[in-house]
């Protein structure tokens, strides 16, 4: 009897567990997370303004110590100062100099040559070493061992093989932007699944299509961080590669800058150097966020 009676009370009590719980449910925390999403979602494009806060707090210590006199302005001139050089170097012809936006031109064309050489070549050699074992065998080697060698250590040799021209530069350039391109296309190529492989030789794709829509889809992310690498290695070669006896370019004026003691014209040459490859770099960012939309990292989460 006292069994059935407990049967009974639990029958009876069953449906109020249920109910209960559902009215227990935290229906505020069911809301918070939509209310959380405006906070992670916020635009990329407001983020990034909190990135100009460390440079422009570096910008005003910089003319601070250099107005102070707490470092001379001979040897690192003032914010204000370079800013009246620039305007100088971009609205006059000078005869020692030419024009800033000229130089910047024809760097940024030595730069373009050479990169599209260099990253050209990178990316067709990683597709071969990373589809087979006889291309591995054949080009990795080779690749691992220029890998080794000081770029600008090249430079010597370079001019007993091609002169003072151009093309020692453009070479200097393409080599030291090849390198980082192969090495990150090479392992993103071998880090992509084998299932999809397998996927695709069950769907029947080519050769070619297997490589165009199943290998180098996947190795994107990391073609991304060797392109990213490799423009910052190409704008340092550039600096170099302008010193082999430069008649015009950036490193034309720095090189004059140097022959007639002005720190203010070398600073304003590296300024542009240094703008011109956070450019880049922010349009191949631009290019991975369009890119790698189905990918969040841990900050994003």
């Amino acid at each position: 009897m006292s069994v059935s009676t407990r049967t009974s009370a639990t029958r009876r009590g069953s449906p109020a567990e249920p109910a209960a719980g559902a009215g227990s449910l935290p229906i505020a925390g069911v809301t918070a997370a939509p209310q959380a999403r405006p906070g992670r979602g916020r635009s990329w494009r407001q983020k990034g303004w909190l990135r100009l806060i460390s440079p422009l707090v570096v910008l005003a210590l910089w003319q601070i110590i250099s107005v102070t006199g707490v470092v001379s302005q001979q040897k690192l001139p003032s914010l204000t100062t370079l800013w009246s050089t620039a305007v100088r170097l971009i609205t006059t012809t000078s005869p020692t100099y030419g024009t800033l936006q000229g130089a910047m031109a024809i760097s940024l064309e030595r730069v373009s040559i050479g990169f599209a050489i260099g990253g050209g070549f990178a990316v067709i050699l990683a597709v071969i070493a990373g589809l087979s074992r006889f291309g591995e065998n054949a080009v990795d080697p080779i690749m691992q061992a220029l890998r080794t060698l000081p770029l600008f250590g090249l430079i010597p040799v370079f001019i007993v093989w091609f002169g003072i021209g151009e093309t020692p530069k453009i070479t200097l350039i393409a080599l030291g932007a090849a390198i980082p391109l192969y090495l990150n296309t090479f392992a993103g190529i071998r880090g992509v699944d084998g299932k999809l492989a397998e996927l695709g030789q069950v769907l029947g794709l080519r050769r070619r299509e297997m490589i165009r829509d199943i290998v180098l889809p996947g190795a994107l992310p990391m073609i991304l961080v060797g392109l990213r690498q490799s423009l910052g290695v190409a704008w340092l070669a550039l600096v170099v590669a302008e010193q082999i006896n430069a008649n015009a370019g950036l490193g034309f004026i720095i090189n004059q800058g140097e022959t007639f003691l002005q720190q203010n014209v070398i600073f304003v040459a590296l300024f542009v150097y240094l703008i011109l490859g956070l450019l880049t770099d922010y349009i191949v960012r631009l290019i991975e966020r369009r890119a790698l939309t189905w990918r969040r990292g841990i900050m994003e989460t």
